[in-house]
């Protein structure tokens, strides 16, 4: 039994009950409350493992609460959203989201998605990366989350194009598939209709070509396969 601290974020009484009652029945120690201001008073009094966030909420919406959650702190979020649309996803996931869930969902799958989270914040199973990995003119510091290049100035990248970056970094010269991209930056399996993989790429193919437009590396795309990071990279 897992007895870490969920914080559930939600302003629907029945939904913030029936969470309550399977995380705890899963020895999870869930704290429930029902918008920003409740979160934060929160907050004050405890630091959970993980937040459980609603995107559609009372007062300050649940986009806003994620990107204030994220500048100050790396606890893990999960987004519940009613929202299907693609482009709500990507803004959910580039502010910082771990992962989402659309409404209406399966309380089992909650638990999986949640349990997948958790594994990843534990640790990766594969040797932690080097601190610093040299790419082109640019360098990227995985611990400090930042891409510069040789000059030191910062290439601005969101949470989600610097996680696919980190996979890319680790993993260079391999075929990695649309799953696995996912699986590696979202903990959660892919929807063979899902596009944010393909805009997070394209946009970070972009930005590596403006910030080094001399290099030989690309991010090459695989017909029926996925991805591949063509760059020499130097562990510094």
């Amino acid at each position: 039994m897992d007895t870490r601290t969920i914080m559930i974020v939600e302003d629907d009484r029945e939904i913030r009950a029936l969470l309550a009652d399977l995380l705890t029945r899963e020895g999870y120690a869930p704290v429930c409350v029902e918008n920003g201001a409740a979160m934060d008073r929160a907050l004050m009094q405890a630091c959970p493992d993980l937040v459980v966030l609603d995107i559609m909420l009372p007062g300050e919406d649940g986009l806003s609460i994620c990107q204030r959650l994220r500048s100050k702190s790396r606890t893990p979020i999960l987004m519940l959203t009613a929202k299907a649309d693609d482009v709500d996803r990507i803004i959910g996931l580039e502010l910082g989201a771990d992962d989402y869930l659309p409404k209406p969902f399966n309380p089992r799958e909650l638990l999986a998605r949640i349990k997948a989270v958790l594994r990843r914040v534990d640790g990766p199973l594969q040797m932690p990366p080097p601190r610093r990995i040299a790419f082109g003119r640019l360098v990227a510091d995985l611990d400090g989350r930042s891409l510069t290049n040789d000059q030191d100035h910062i290439v601005e990248l969101t949470a989600a194009e610097f996680d696919l970056l980190a996979c890319f970094l680790e993993r260079p010269k391999r075929v990695l598939s649309r799953d696995q991209l996912l699986d590696w930056t979202r903990g959660r399996t892919a929807d063979p209709f899902d596009r944010v993989i393909d805009v997070s790429v394209s946009r970070l193919r972009r930005k590596l070509v403006a910030a080094d437009p001399k290099a030989a590396f690309s991010i090459r795309t695989v017909r029926n396969g996925g991805y591949l990071f063509s760059a020499d990279v130097r562990p510094l």
